[in-house]
């Protein structure tokens, strides 16, 4: 038995057989086969031979004669792929060493590529990079095997990676796939937004878990306390099945919230709103007793398509989530793209530091095509309900100014065309840097709401990579400085007389809720599974203890007294939350 100590990112509790998830941009990890499993490997080798070669035969067939250079590539490459003892090296090292097929790929040809850069013959130097270009090949056709297994499963497993993209998570079936754990990652990772919002259990931030993983393992996973035990004993197993009931059993009594009201004991109202990627999810809000949407990420649009969407696509799912919401506010927040959220297609050259890159607002703004597609479609839709526009990443008052001249434009050609709108839809941005914290006074004259981005606002204050496992450590929205930064935007909001909402990931977590009712907040937008759970403690305090512990916590002068102070008054209002 093996227990690893990861970041809880999703909570539940999940015991299932392991699918690892690998990528040929990491260096897959070794993981052993039983000697039953050798000739299937080693068949999986010679699959993967043929399929790249056929791959290139056709690429060199599309090529005229004129490119010279490129079907000289292709026929050094061809050739390392027809040599039989080239491809015998692999086999044999499966059937020798009893591992995957991938890892044999991957060890034999580095191997090989080693040898080639050593050599001082400079022509056949420059051939490792044939090698690792053919690797790259044959690994892309075998973990696209696997990724066609995900698809294809029809037992329920946990994913073992060393990272997912958003795109990947919100890919799995959840019938089948009841949760995972990752080697990177953050908290608020958008891969762990994106487990949060199906609900699936998941740990990050755990130390080569991929290379501890067999097919024959069984794993735990914890969400609750970050926790993955791999070949849990009998005594671990049964322990932790009538944990997963405990919390099933909290779960389902939550649920009899749905139809109360979010109002504390003496009498305030707090407004409850989902963050949603998918028209979808809007069941699950509604079950949740959701008052609304808080957020809506629209960049899933662009992430799960094969395609660009186009106009008549954006409009078909907001309406869907508007009809769904039957007068409902609907806060859609324009895309989000750039940083660990990039379409398949993308056509971003690689950025050095993308998180401080062209991404949100920024790339929107010099990609006004794409931009006004969507603003279109949102203002189609403005007619059908409570709808309102939401701008990420607004770090000035010029950015502000430039995007709302660009609203206004696309207004200008909806009347031309004569389809109708809400001229008065409200628009309002996120707080997610300092420099906008800083000036939301100045900002608030130019907008109708303000919704705080906690997470962003928190990488941002700190200067720490929220997605990066070697400083997930330092990430914290408990840090006195980000509290400072919230408190004076809700400040600067209630002064200001605009709408104000916290819609980061702080919003779901138990232990800040008091914090932010105390520090004036009345309205949560919250990934939907945990609206249930965030009600119970708002409805088990009154606003006087809120503002009391806001203003201990004001005193405080590291980020650890304030969680432990946070996490103190939180378990004793909800223990079963931890």
């Amino acid at each position: 038995m093996e227990i690893r100590k990861g970041i809880a990112v999703s909570p539940g509790i999940v015991i299932a057989k392991p699918m690892v998830f690998d990528s040929k941009d990491f260096r897959i990890p070794r993981r052993s086969i039983t000697a039953s499993q050798r000739m299937s490997q080693v068949k999986r080798v010679r699959n993967a031979f043929a399929e790249a070669i056929n791959e290139l035969t056709e690429l060199d067939q599309a090529h005229s004669i004129e490119e010279g250079k490129i079907k000289d590539i292709f026929a050094v490459h061809l050739r390392y792929l027809r040599d039989k003892s080239f491809r015998k090296r692999i086999t044999d090292y499966v059937c020798e060493e009893l591992t995957t097929a991938e890892y044999a790929v991957s060890v034999i040809l580095r191997e090989i590529a080693s040898h080639f850069e050593n050599l001082k013959d400079t022509y056949i130097s420059e051939r490792a990079a044939d090698i690792y270009d053919i690797e790259s090949r044959l690994l892309t056709i075998l973990l696209g095997e696997v990724r066609q297994e995900v698809e294809d499963l029809t037992e329920e497993v946990v994913v073992i990676a060393h990272d997912l993209t958003p795109t990947q998570t919100a890919g799995f079936n959840k019938t089948y796939v009841k949760g995972f754990a990752t080697e990177a990652g953050g908290r608020t990772s958008h891969t762990a937004i994106v487990a949060r919002s199906l609900g699936i259990p998941a740990v990050v931030a755990l130390e080569d878990v991929t290379t501890n993983v067999t097919a024959e393992s069984m794993v735990i996973i914890d969400g609750n306390r970050g926790v993955v035990i791999v070949d849990p004993d009998e005594e671990t197993l049964d322990q932790y099945r009538q944990y997963a009931l405990d919390f099933l059993r909290l779960e389902h009594e939550l649920d009899t919230l749905r139809d109360k009201p979010a109002v504390t004991r003496d009498g305030v109202q707090i407004n409850l709103l989902a963050n949603i990627e998918f028209p979808e999810e809007t069941g699950q809000a509604l079950e949740k007793g959701s008052m609304g949407i808080g957020l809506y990420r629209t960049e899933f649009l662009y992430l799960t398509s094969g395609s660009e969407p186009t106009e008549e696509d954006h409009y078909k799912a907001y309406s869907e989530t508007i009809k769904a919401f039957k007068g409902k506010p609907v806060v859609i927040r324009t895309m989000d793209l750039g940083a660990d959220k990039l379409p398949s297609r993308t056509r971003y050259s690689a950025e050095i530091n993308p998180v401080l890159g062209l991404r949100s607002i920024r790339y929107c703004l010099q990609n006004l095509t794409l931009f006004k597609t969507q603003l279109k479609a949102i203002l189609r839709a403005s007619v059908l309900g409570d709808i309102r526009i939401m701008l990420p990443l607004i770090n000035n008052l010029q950015e502000l100014r430039q995007t709302k001249m660009i609203i206004r434009d696309v207004m200008e050609d909806l009347d031309e065309d004569s389809i109708p709108y809400n001229s008065s839809v409200p628009i309002g941005i996120m707080i997610e840097t300092p420099s906008s914290a800083i000036t939301a006074t100045l900002l608030a004259k130019d907008c109708d709401f303000f919704s705080i981005g906690t997470n962003d606002l928190t990488q941002y204050t700190l200067a720490v990579d929220r997605a990066n496992e070697h400083v997930a450590t330092l990430y914290s929205s408990a840090d006195p400085a980000v509290l400072q930064l919230i408190r004076g935007v809700i400040h600067d909001a209630n002064k200001a007389q605009i709408g104000l909402s916290v819609c980061g990931e702080v919003a779901s977590d138990p232990e800040f809720i008091i914090l932010l009712l105390g520090m004036g907040a009345r309205t949560l937008s919250l990934a939907p599974p945990m609206i249930p759970e965030i009600k119970q403690i708002i409805r088990s305090v009154t606003v006087e203890q809120c503002n009391k512990l806001a203003r201990a916590v004001a005193g405080m002068d590291s980020q650890r007294q304030i969680k432990n102070y946070l996490r103190d008054a939180a378990m004793k209002i909800l223990p079963e939350a931890f």
